[in-house]
């Protein structure tokens, strides 16, 4: 296990001045008076609570980098010599038909009436941030165009500063909110969907009631957490009007904007910016059920729920209820999360890593199943960037889990795809970029497929993000199909937890996936005792 350093880290904008730190504190071995900086304890001396985000705040995404004992990487995927499950039926598994292009990755979700998608891969909530927000066009028409699911987050219409309020101090018009579903759906190719996701602000603003009426949106997302952290939801404002707009709008803003000691550090400059933060959720069992079924009464044909990095009870409840409720995904958010919203000791020192807590669902799970209660289909969620690491939380959690969430990796797609546009606009592209080429057609190798899909005449309305989600989908979709076929699982729902082996005895032990020199070893016996 790496030792952290707890006192400074890109993230923050620290670093130690001594060579050697302490493990636990953080702090340099030998700490000068006189010292220039720049660990976070130097440079929250003078800027405080500010110290608390990675930064610059909204301009960047930052996930958790503590290396816990053990993760995913200490799983590895069995290949086999022989053997085909999944292939259409009636099709014999041989040399000719066994080929890794015909490994099928399409997935669905729900109780009832399923979405869906053309890979296994869904995005992260992403809701009132400024990198949702300014992003957006390249997130939500990436998603469309690969045929997955996109999550709209919480707290959109509350932070909008054009929305109006009716009488009732419910959701009236909210065109941000307007906006982000309608570029889902103009390229809606009938993979995926938009959902939006509610917490305590959106209960109260009418959000659920808003988007039913005016969308007809088919699902909605109750939310009680996720793996960045255990607070509410955040962003940061640097304008004291606005500050108190939301403040006014019934939302936690600190420090205080209507205190005149804070405003006066405002005017003076040491304050700088405002933290608008949500309210912590408190769940109850009944109050959960009456919920579900009055989204199920507004219209809504499915719901799903969005859990965080809690312990073991919480998991139990979120399994259990969303059984009985019929809930139609259950997404589950390991440790360490984060899109650089979140406090970053918080991303770095709290929950329940995701492969342990991944175990304990399937544990969970499977306890459901045998007592005969069916199991919601679940997405997991937390620190999953590639085609491996899509593949192994498949296998952990089947037959369960149907899709794997991911948050950053499916962003910044979208914001490179956004900034080759600027650079080739101002004949600046980096080397990086250049060697494939100086135009649009040259540099993107899917270009051609989504002009193919969306034709001719509208390739030029598609930006260039959207064109990066849908070539890093693809890179998903090909490496999966590789490792699948490699596997010989040639569709999503022949994958096994069998299709897995531990590198450590510890691994083995927390996962229940047999460590590499037990997995197979009595079917190796049986061949040499025959």
């Amino acid at each position: 296990m790496n030792l952290q350093q707890p006192n400074a880290n890109d993230a923050t904008r620290t670093a130690n001045r001594s060579r050697n730190v302490s493990p636990m504190s953080g702090l340099c071995t030998r700490c000068i008076d006189g010292c220039r900086g720049n660990c976070e304890v130097f440079k929250a001396t003078f800027r405080g609570r500010e110290l608390l985000y990675p930064g610059p705040f909204g301009s960047i995404t930052a996930g958790g980098d503590k290396n816990y004992p053990i993760d995913y990487s200490h799983l590895n995927i069995h290949g086999y010599a022989l053997g085909a499950k999944g292939l259409p039926a009636g099709q014999v598994g041989d040399p000719d038909t066994a080929r890794f292009p015909n490994v099928n990755t399409e997935t669905s979700y729900g109780w009832d009436k399923k979405v869906k998608m053309k890979v296994p891969i869904f995005t992260g909530a992403l809701g009132s941030t400024e990198i949702a927000r300014k992003n957006w066009e390249h997130f939500a028409i990436g998603a469309a165009i690969s045929g997955v699911t996109i999550v709209c987050g919480e707290n959109v219409c509350g932070i909008d500063p054009e929305l109006e309020l009716g009488s009732n101090k419910l959701v009236k018009k909210a065109p941000d909110m307007d906006r982000r579903i309608a570029l889902y759906k103009k390229y809606h190719q009938g993979y995926g969907e938009i959902l939006v996701q509610m917490n305590v602000e959106d209960t109260r603003l009418g959000v659920a009631e808003y988007i039913i009426d005016k969308h007809k949106l088919d699902t909605i997302e109750l939310k009680w957490g996720q793996g960045a952290k255990c607070i509410g939801g955040e962003i940061k404002v640097s304008s004291l009007e606005r500050a108190l707009e939301l403040q006014k709008r019934g939302y936690i803003v600190t420090p205080d904007p209507s205190d005149p000691v804070v405003q006066a550090a405002f005017k003076e400059t040491a304050i700088k910016e405002f933290e608008r933060h949500s309210r912590l959720g408190f769940i109850g069992e009944q109050e959960f059920y009456a919920e579900v079924e009055r989204l199920r009464k507004l219209g809504f044909k499915r719901i799903t729920l969005k859990t965080g990095a809690y312990g073991l009870r919480e998991l139990a409840m979120a399994l259990k209820w969303c059984s009985k409720a019929k809930i139609d995904l259950l997404t589950i958010d390991g440790a360490p999360g984060g899109t650089g919203m979140s406090p970053w000791r918080m991303m770095e020192e709290w929950g329940m890593p995701s492969l342990y807590l991944h175990a304990a669902a399937y544990e969970f799970a499977s306890k459901l199943k045998a007592k005969g209660e069916r199991v919601p289909d679940i997405a997991f969620a937390g620190g999953f960037s590639s085609e491996d690491g899509v593949f192994k939380a498949l296998a952990m959690g089947a037959p369960f889990v149907k899709a794997i969430c991911m948050g950053r990796a499916l962003m910044i797609p979208g914001m490179v795809g956004k900034n080759i546009n600027e650079w080739i606009k101002n004949n600046d592209l980096p080397k990086t970029v250049s060697e494939f080429g100086n135009t649009v057609e040259e540099i993107f190798v899917n270009y051609e497929d989504v002009k193919k899909q969306v034709g001719a005449g509208e390739i030029k309305n598609i930006p260039l993000g959207a064109i990066g989600i849908f070539s890093y989908s693809n890179k998903i979709k090909v490496g999966l199909q590789q490792l699948m076929a490699g596997a010989r699982c040639f569709n999503i729902d022949s994958i096994t937890r069998n299709e897995l082996m531990s590198l450590t005895e510890e691994c083995a032990k927390v996962t229940g996936i047999p460590y590499l020199m037990d997995s197979y070893r009595d079917e190796a016996l049986k061949i040499l005792n025959s």
